[in-house]
């Protein structure tokens, strides 16, 4: 079994992430291998965020790891809030705030189109790969759902009537952007 370290300390995205990469690797997080500190992410895009992390951990650990940065990019909030999304409400990185300042922004707005994005950067023997997902969807008017994490509850996939805090666990990670990230790193992972 090949383990890989998840640069993330969030259970619910490794829970995630874990499952759709299968019983091949072995998934670890941050506290596994002693990294408690929270890592840097001040580039100005998602590649860039994904791909600092990752060389962080690289960097420190000497271990073959990958790095996400997801951003919420809503149509008419001009892409925002984008690669700002965990602190689009303030440095507290709040997602209850971040949901109630989201329909705020939103209000009146009859465009409510969005997609959520990610970005995968794998640091495998020092070299780097870039693996990306996104989902089509809409901002609905109120959350609904008490599933998830983050904005799930108020983003509603294309072609689906249910938001993703209503979904499963399992059929969010069907159609969600991390998965189909993860899917493509699976995927050049396997062919190794």
């Amino acid at each position: 079994m090949t383990q890989l370290v998840f640069a993330s300390s969030n259970a619910h995205k490794i829970e995630e992430v874990s499952a759709i990469l299968g019983n091949s690797i072995e998934l670890i997080g941050l506290d596994q291998i002693g990294i408690h500190h929270e890592l840097i992410e001040d580039a100005d895009t998602l590649e860039g965020n994904a791909r600092r992390k990752a060389w962080q951990v690289w960097e420190w650990s000497g271990k073959n790891c990958f790095a996400d940065d997801t951003g919420l990019e809503v149509e008419a909030l001009n892409g925002a809030p984008g690669v700002y999304s965990a602190r689009f409400a303030g440095p507290q990185r709040n997602n209850a705030d971040n949901r109630a300042r989201l329909l705020r922004e939103l209000d009146g707005k009859t465009n409510r189109g969005a997609r959520f994005r990610t970005v995968f950067c794998l640091i495998l023997d020092g070299r780097e790969f870039l693996f990306e997902g996104t989902v089509e969807g809409a901002i609905l008017t109120e959350e609904r759902g008490s599933g998830g994490f983050g904005y799930d509850a108020l983003f509603c996939p294309e072609g689906s009537e249910r938001s993703f805090a209503e979904m499963t666990p399992e059929e969010k990670n069907a159609l969600s952007h991390r998965a189909r990230a993860a899917e493509k790193m699976a995927e050049f992972l396997k062919k190794g």
